[in-house]
């Protein structure tokens, strides 16, 4: 199994910026990816950043490329995600989600690939 906990949410004004953090622990060693999801209320879960573990391969939604930089600092087993110029819809709950390795692991993984999941952080932008 692996353990992942979200932290660095928070109120911010739009045009502003915050720091997710998801630290990862147990079998650290089977990841493959992890991704950054977010759920804004009455929505779906919706994707929006993946990096590989090893290299440094990354994959951003659209409606946050250019805005938003995910990376990762594996001794630490903890994945970012730089988020600079809020917008208010970008007001929702953050999930990391963790893919492990197995045959045929594919770039980016779908949705049904992630194996674990955070508890999420909320993140509201206000105008």
């Amino acid at each position: 199994q692996v353990q992942l906990v979200e932290s660095g949410g928070g109120l911010v004004q739009a045009g502003g910026s915050l720091r997710l953090s998801c630290a990862a622990s147990g079998r650290t060693m089977s990841v493959y990816a992890m991704g950054w999801f977010r759920q804004a209320p009455g929505k779906e879960r919706e994707f929006v950043a993946a990096i590989r573990w090893s290299g440094s391969s990354a994959y951003y939604a659209d409606s946050v490329k250019g805005r938003f930089t995910v990376s990762r600092d594996t001794p630490k087993n903890t994945v970012y995600l730089q988020m600079n110029s809020l917008k208010p819809e970008d007001t929702a709950v953050y999930y990391c989600a963790v893919d492990l390795v197995r045959a045929g692991s594919r770039w980016p993984p779908s949705l049904s690939d992630y194996d674990y999941w955070g508890q999420g952080t909320q993140v509201t932008v206000s105008s």
